[in-house]
């Protein structure tokens, strides 16, 4: 049997990751009892609270803790659900009385730990990701990093397992880190029949695709900014780190350092993710085709704009645009038997 807090933190609690993890381990125990595997339940399931009761978005739910933290001695598994990026240093401080806890299961109880979402930020106050790598919402990725530089912030993947610590991306990908962790405590077959039950793609690890690069503006350096609006005006154009240095009277080295620092990205990192992002909106919602889109955001070389799209997206141009242009959606009317 294992032993599972799921914690119900303050603040809006994001609903769909404490019902869904707790809708999925119920499945697993249904289904392992019909297989004859198990009398009993294999996951014992706690909602466990800072307090009993809890009123959200202004008393449309409440959520009833069957536990405090105060009442488990010792668990196995730790599952943290996402805390509101619009509020996030509020509900970091509402919460950081669930890290003593945290602690003490993992260090003294060995219990696992797994953030979902956005409760990677709650999961990193803990110290236990410095070193580790860790996923979560790509939205909160440019502050994660600035919060908690120690951490080995993954922005692809879906689900991390590193040491009986897991993390999973943003949203709904807490499904695909529930099929892991069942398929680890109970087996493939287990993860398949809730892939089927639940209808999750089974076994997605890249979250790319999802992501919209918005460029990280969050910074003091006027210099750069004014680089980054260049470069994002000037898509089409084939843009050197040479020519921005010059432009803005800096030295070619000192500017990629700047860039890099304010940033995140080097000069050439954030030019590549810029024009892939105008090519993913035009394969969105638009009839052109790989080449037309190509040579639109600057790019001469197929094999080249191809490379730098799956890296960027996770899926290649012409997968993408068939993936999320309506349009292109076609339909072929079945053979005669």
């Amino acid at each position: 049997m294992k032993h599972v807090s799921i914690l119900v933190p303050k603040g809006n609690a994001i609903l769909s990751n404490v019902v869904g993890p707790f809708k999925v381990l119920m499945a697993a125990n249904q289904f392992l009892k019909k297989a004859g595997v198990s009398d009993s339940d294999f996951f014992e399931i706690h909602l466990v609270g800072l307090d009993k009761d809890y009123s959200l978005y202004e008393g449309l739910f409440s959520i009833h803790c069957n536990s405090t933290i105060h009442d488990i001695d010792k668990t196995d598994l730790i599952m943290i659900p996402a805390i509101r990026p619009d509020k996030l240093e509020e509900d970091l401080d509402l919460n950081k009385d669930f890290i003593p806890w945290i602690l003490h299961q993992r260090n003294v109880n060995k219990a696992e730990v797994a953030s979902m979402c956005m409760g990677a930020f709650l999961l990193a106050q803990t110290g236990l990701v410095d070193g580790k790598q860790c996923s979560t919402h790509w939205a909160g990725m440019e502050m994660f990093r600035k919060m908690f530089p120690k951490v080995h912030l993954v922005s692809n993947k879906i689900v991390t397992d590193e040491d009986g610590i897991y993390t999973s991306g943003g949203a709904f990908s807490f499904l695909n880190l529930m099929l892991h962790l069942v398929e680890k405590y109970c087996g493939r077959p287990t993860a398949i029949y809730l892939s089927k039950f639940f209808e999750i793609d089974m076994d997605r690890v890249d979250q790319n695709q999802f992501a919209i690069f918005q460029g990280q503006k969050d910074h003091e350096d006027d210099a750069i900014k004014e680089a980054q609006k260049y470069i994002e005006n000037n898509v089409k154009n084939r843009i050197s780190v040479e020519e921005l240095a010059r432009k803005y009277a800096i030295s070619s080295r000192n500017f990629v350092r700047r860039f890099k620092k304010a940033t995140q990205n080097t000069p050439l990192e954030y030019i590549q993710r810029v024009k892939i992002e105008a090519a993913k909106r035009s394969f969105e919602s638009t009839q052109q085709n790989v080449n037309e889109v190509m040579y639109q955001v600057g790019y001469a070389d197929q094999k080249a704009f191809r490379t730098v799209f799956k890296k960027y997206v996770g899926l290649s141009p012409v997968a993408y645009k068939s993936k999320y242009n309506r349009s292109v959606a076609h339909y072929e009317r079945p053979t005669a038997w």
